[in-house]
């Protein structure tokens, strides 16, 4: 007793806390453990070293199919070669700074978005002002650029334009779906119900080929309606569909307080929603957000079907030439490397906002 009032406590072994100890617990606590970690150890050594050697050493970053051919490493080369179509499609080689421009622009604004103090109108005008450079860039026509068809835009921006625009778009017609749902009017619930389980019900492919191949039966002769638009407002229902799954299960694990608190203020529905519900069920349904918008990014390779080259179709389709065929895996590799980027800051930025928005929640 004198001795802890004295401040002379005695403190566990170095053994077993920090490094050594985390060590000793995880990695080495019986002998079962300790040879699995050996084992481990043995083939991230082994594997890594051949992983190195392959990718970097002995790989071949400059030069043509025939140096890779002399080469034993990666070929890295057929993304040098391929750059063009891989990242543009068949968009005019000569005109390649446009969707070039259109891309930095859109991760630029991209970027500012990130920072919370700028949400509100000026952003949400900025992302309208972003796109519709975007698509002048694209497209061309004035100001003295050459008209480009959008059966020519293909890779990186076609892909980032479909699931951004696509997103965007559908994230409010999912709210409006998830709260008709939740209506006690038995029209808007039954037309809720409906949409959300006949779209939830099939899947991204079938969306697009009835947008691409069925629905322009329904127009009038002589009247159609460009494929690449087509192929927009298909993904624009399917992900509006689940967006409004996920906010509606959000809407649901609101404590009924909080709806009886906005009526005992005197709130409007519409403002009880906007005010007090809405913010708590968007917080709480910020992860299965996050894979919707993460699947959605990566669907648009369906697009395929349509004839609209994307970012993953544009790279499948470069490596057709007979000379390069064989160095399939390093174009897969940039695809994927270019997927996994975009992937992961989605990923990260969604575990950032939970903290932010979690901050002070149980204080």
């Amino acid at each position: 007793m004198t001795d802890i009032a004295a401040g002379s406590v005695s403190r566990p072994p170095a053994a077993q806390t920090g490094v050594v100890g985390w060590l000793r617990q995880n990695l080495f606590s019986n002998w079962f453990n300790c040879a699995l970690t050996f084992l481990a150890l043995y083939v991230i050594v082994v594997g890594g070293k051949a992983l190195v050697d392959w990718a970097l050493l002995d790989a071949t970053f400059v030069g043509t199919f025939e140096d890779c051919r002399k080469g034993t490493g990666a070929c890295w080369a057929v993304v040098a070669e391929k750059r063009h179509f891989m990242l543009f499609g068949t968009y005019p080689y000569e005109e390649a700074w446009r969707p070039a421009a259109a891309t930095a622009l859109f991760i630029v604004t991209l970027l500012v978005s990130t920072r919370r103090s700028l949400w509100g109108r000026p952003l949400m005008i900025g992302w309208i002002a972003s796109f519709i450079v975007m698509g002048v860039l694209m497209r061309g026509g004035v100001l003295g650029l050459t008209p480009v068809t959008t059966e020519n835009w293909g890779g990186l921006p076609l892909t980032l334009m479909l699931s951004s625009i696509g997103i965007i778009a559908a994230f409010p017609l999912g709210l409006v779906l998830a709260l008709g749902r939740r209506s006690t009017m038995p029209i808007i619930k039954a037309l809720s119900v409906a949409f959300i389980e006949l779209v939830r019900g099939v899947p991204l492919i079938s969306v697009l080929f009835m947008a691409s191949v069925m629905f322009p039966l329904f127009l009038p002769e002589g009247v159609t309606i460009d494929k690449l638009l087509r192929a927009q407002v298909g993904i624009i229902m399917f992900a509006a569909a689940y967006i409004a799954e996920a906010v509606r299960g959000g809407l649901q694990a609101v404590p009924k307080g909080q709806f009886e608190a906005a009526d005992a203020l005197g709130l409007s529905y519409w403002k009880s929603m906007r005010l007090i519900i809405l913010p708590q069920a968007l917080r709480i349904v910020i992860p299965p957000l996050v894979g919707i918008f993460i699947g959605m990014f990566k669907d648009t390779s369906l697009v395929l079907i349509i004839g609209l080259y994307d970012l993953l179709n544009a790279v499948r389709t470069s490596i057709n030439d007979p000379n390069w065929r064989a160095f399939g895996t390093e174009a897969y590799i940039f695809a994927a490397a270019v997927f996994f980027v975009f992937c992961y800051f989605m990923s990260k930025y969604s575990q950032y906002l939970e903290r932010l928005l979690a901050a002070g929640r149980n204080r």
